[in-house]
């Protein structure tokens, strides 16, 4: 004997409701589409052309990446940014973990303790440049405490030695985004079951072992997240640099964003400019697209 179905049409109500979320996100996609792919491929398009003040669509082949290249400050931008980019990668890392695993030990006001780590997050890196200028000035911030304090021959004059500069932009990047990779990793040890835990206690396991050898292999997955996030900071870096050095003395703290700007918009030459942004996008690519693959085949695997 045969069931059958009678099929339901839909009323016009139901379609009006199904549609709905499609009409709210429609928006956010096609400005997404337009100002952010859109705009990435038109920077494409400009670093292959002789475009100089303004645009210029006459094609020009790889003639901006050969200036770009044979540029000495460009050299310098991206030397600067292995320095800047390895020690905040690699400072962060260990200082969240650290921080993450004495807050994973349930200390008392660890809800306050971790509030403090977390608070520089809030706050932009214009601020956080701003105010470690001051702290860094020679004539008004570290410096001039410890010689009013009576020690007369110190000095730390890092802000304005070419040579040093670059490891202020660190030392205030360290201090706003430690907290964040702190957090990171103290919700990877909060979900790890404590059974496993125990269980390498009873062992005769002690806990520096512990955690060496059982508990971080597992937090593999936060520690990736963790270092695509800060390779992304690192690379994109522009507001802490102009707020804290603006790019000096000279150009010795240049990185590739601000290069970027200025020559895009301060020295008339966006062809340049655009190569130099395609060159920043390869690189997130490069750090990106491995990730994304491993994490796919991952999840087929599984």
């Amino acid at each position: 004997m045969q069931v059958v179905v009678a099929k339901t049409k839909k009323k016009p109500l139901d379609f009006i409701a199904d549609q709905i979320p499609k009409l709210v996100l429609s928006p956010t996609i096609l400005m997404t589409i337009v100002f952010i792919y859109g705009y990435v491929i038109w920077t494409g398009v400009l670093s292959f052309t002789k475009s100089s003040f303004l645009p210029n669509y006459k094609f020009a082949g790889t003639l901006q990446y050969e200036k770009l290249f044979e540029n000495e400050r460009w050299g310098v931008a991206v030397d600067n940014l292995f320095i800047f980019g390895g020690l905040f990668i690699l400072i962060c890392l260990a200082l969240g973990i650290f921080m993450a695993i004495l807050l994973d030990q349930r200390i008392r006001a660890e809800g306050a303790i971790r509030t403090v780590f977390l608070y520089p997050m809030a706050l932009s890196f214009i601020v956080t440049g701003t105010a470690w200028k001051w702290i860094l000035n020679p004539g008004l911030g570290l410096e001039r405490l410890v010689k009013d304090m009576g020690f007369e021959n110190f000095t730390f004059d890092w802000l304005i030695n070419s040579d040093m500069a670059i490891y202020t932009l660190v030392i205030a990047a360290v201090w706003q985004s430690s907290g964040f990779v702190m957090a990171l990793f103290l919700a990877g040890l909060r979900s790890i079951d404590s059974s496993i835990i125990k269980a390498a206690q009873i062992d005769g396991a002690s806990l520096p072992k512990i955690y060496w050898r059982i508990i971080l292999p597992s937090l593999r997955p936060v520690f990736f997240s963790a270092f695509i996030i800060l390779c992304h900071i690192a690379i994109k870096s522009f507001d802490l640099v102009k707020a804290l050095t603006n790019g000096g003395p000279g150009y010795s703290t240049d990185l590739p964003a601000t290069f970027m700007y200025a020559f895009s918009f301060t020295r008339g030459q966006i062809g340049l400019g655009s190569a130099s942004a395609m060159m920043m996008l390869a690189g997130v690519l490069a750090i990106l697209i491995p990730y994304l693959y491993s994490e796919l085949r991952g999840t087929r695997n599984a």
